[in-house]
């Protein structure tokens, strides 16, 4: 027996908000259901209630044909809208031709790995194999070629710095001594920093990677970074805290050198780390082997002996390898973080600089300090005549060069 319809505009509004908010797949049953329970005449009244299309209807009637037989037991919920091999067919399905033209196209221009075969990439756009179908009179769009090359398993990658320019005969060596080097830090009551300086940065209208929320257009940057435009400059150095996960940043408004790294360290120590470690006899620094805190340089020694002076401890240092430098724990432990907590805004001002590197932190704990520095340091120093001769730093027997510490005269 048949229902009476047309149903009330109430029902009729009710039925069409059920049928917007299921699947693909539950709206054709759905409708189906409905037609088989107004008989005659009930198709073409559900299709013009819900805005569907007949053979929508009849689809939906296909499937509980298949499933109505079974034991409800039998029955559970599809994952799947459509059936396998659903949707519109690709061009290049259609026309296996077009796939071998873009292979042909991308053979051209396409280079790879000399050791990994699986290593390939090509420096063209979706743009220019359409401009090179178009020549073999072949038409694709672009969002079809983008598709393709996923198929063929091609990504967008971005170029990672992560490839050794060279290796040094002591590597590997020094490697287990920086890891015996930790470990007796880590595990007494004496600190361990990693040191470094962050890339230097104009300060004014320059462009910076990364994107930002924002009610008006995109933010507007000069074409070039030409240095005589800026307002000024800012010299992150950080240290980084390997017991307590902490960086201490200090923005220098001049240069990087010797005198300014090691006052960092002094800062540190004075405002911070006597009263964290009061116990602690020696400061552990890592640093890489070049810069304002190189293992090359007497100057550098010479400063950190005044250092080592000025707040009465030992001062113990172990330098990375050549070529090693991203192996210092600030590289990846806190440089990225601070990289993330600043992408996207402009450096307008120093206070700016500050303002963002302090959001810089992580879910397992990484915060920072920042402080700015006005004072102006000096280049071209060099260490006081006679000290390269009568230093009081104490080299250590195993790979003295990256290996020393710098004792208080007093001591």
């Amino acid at each position: 027996m048949s229902a009476s319809f047309p149903y009330p505009a109430d029902v009729e509004k009710a039925m069409r908000a059920m049928y917007l908010s299921l699947r693909e797949n539950d709206r054709r049953r759905y409708a189906a259901v409905e037609a088989a329970k107004l008989g005659q005449g009930g198709l073409d009244y559900v299709c013009s209630v819900l805005g569907c299309d007949p053979k929508t209807v009849r689809q939906g009637r296909r499937d509980l044909d298949e499933i109505k037989d079974k034991p409800p037991e039998q029955i559970t919920p599809s994952r799947r809208v459509r059936k396998e091999g659903g949707g519109r067919k690709r061009a290049v399905e259609k026309d296996p031709e077009l796939g071998r033209e873009m292979c042909r196209i991308l053979e051209e221009r396409t280079a790879g790995s000399p050791m990994k075969e699986e290593v390939i990439w090509t420096d063209l756009t979706p743009k220019e194999i359409k401009e090179g179908l178009a020549e073999r009179h072949r038409s694709l769009g672009e969002d079809a070629i983008r598709a393709w090359l996923r198929q063929e398993g091609y990504r967008r990658r971005q170029m990672r710095k992560c490839l050794e320019m060279g290796s040094h005969k002591d590597r590997d060596a020094q490697f287990e001594n920086i890891a015996q080097f930790k470990h007796i830090y880590l595990t007494s009551p004496d600190p361990i920093l990693s040191i470094d300086a962050k890339k230097r940065e104009l300060i004014g209208t320059f462009y910076r990677d990364g994107e930002v929320y924002t009610r008006q257009g995109g933010l507007l940057a000069f074409d070039h970074d030409f240095p005589s435009f800026a307002e000024g400059v800012v010299v992150p150095y950080c240290l980084y805290d390997l017991k307590r996960n902490v960086g201490y940043v200090s923005l220098g408004t001049s240069h990087d050198t010797s005198e300014f790294a090691c006052d960092n360290i002094e800062w540190w120590w004075q405002e911070h780390g006597r009263r964290l470690y009061p116990k602690a006899r020696s400061v552990g620094l890592l640093a890489d082997g070049g810069g304002s805190n190189s293992a090359d340089k007497y100057l550098f020694k010479e400063d950190l002996q005044k250092l080592s002076d000025g707040i009465g401890l030992e001062i113990r240092v172990a330098h990375y390898p050549p070529y090693c430098s991203k192996y210092n724990p600030i590289e990846r432990r806190l440089f990225p973080h601070m990289t993330r907590a600043a992408q996207g805004v402009l450096f307008d001002s120093v206070q700016t600089v500050k303002r963002l590197f302090e959001k810089t932190g992580t879910a397992t704990g990484l915060s920072a300090v920042v402080r700015i520095v006005t004072k102006t340091y000096e280049t071209g120093r060099k260490y006081t005549e006679g000290f390269k001769e009568n230093m009081k730093i104490l080299f250590d027997k195993f790979l003295p060069k990256w290996n020393y510490r710098a004792v208080p005269t007093s001591a």
